[in-house]
């Protein structure tokens, strides 16, 4: 590798998939970066403008040989975003939302050198089976889904119950599409 992998982001699911490719990397973050977009974007671009703009953050501060991954996924359902939610009663009104419904999990991945830049978005295809209110409430009180784009990890006891078709990359609804991380980098 050519350049010095730096990973922007405090997601530990994040960091543990790209561990996972035995890339070596360092974990950089700054905090407070704007993660608003313009209410006309499409919402398949949304996640791709804001790994751009998160990478425009790094810039000022990279060396040369240094290669800065941003990313951001968002939760789809119809033409609804579905971010990370508010509270309790948000994530209650998430899932009840996805609830017996297929969505889309999409994220927007940024490569920065100081020369060049690519931006490219991977998308997948999730089917939840119809949830109790019961099984809502504890998946929300026993777990963290507050700092989770729609309100759930795939990899937490939710996903395990309650995911019947996936179509697309598991790993991308983690919040990293590693597989395809991969064969950019080699790319690039």
């Amino acid at each position: 590798m050519k350049y010095k992998i730096v990973l922007s982001s405090n997601s530990p699911r994040r960091k543990e998939l790209l561990a996972g490719l035995d890339i070596p990397f360092e974990v950089r973050v700054i905090d407070c970066i704007d993660e608003s977009y313009p209410p006309t974007l499409p919402v398949q671009e949304i996640p791709q403008y804001i790994a751009k703009v998160k990478a425009a953050a790094y810039l000022p501060t990279m060396a040369d040989d240094e290669l800065v991954i941003t990313a951001d996924t968002v939760v789809v359902l119809g033409k609804e975003v579905l971010g990370k939610p508010v509270d309790r009663a948000d994530a209650i009104r998430m899932l009840n939302e996805l609830s017996g419904k297929t969505h889309q999990v999409i994220t927007g991945v940024c490569f920065t050198t100081r020369q060049k830049q690519h931006v490219f978005g991977v998308t997948t295809d999730v089917t939840f089976k119809k949830f109790t209110q019961e099984e809502i409430s504890y998946y929300v009180d026993r777990y963290h889904p507050m700092d989770k784009a729609g309100a759930y990890g795939i990899q937490e006891w939710i996903g395990y119950i309650g995911v019947t078709a996936l179509k697309g990359s598991y790993f991308n609804v983690m919040g990293l599409p590693v597989q395809r991380i991969y064969a950019e980098l080699q790319d690039f």
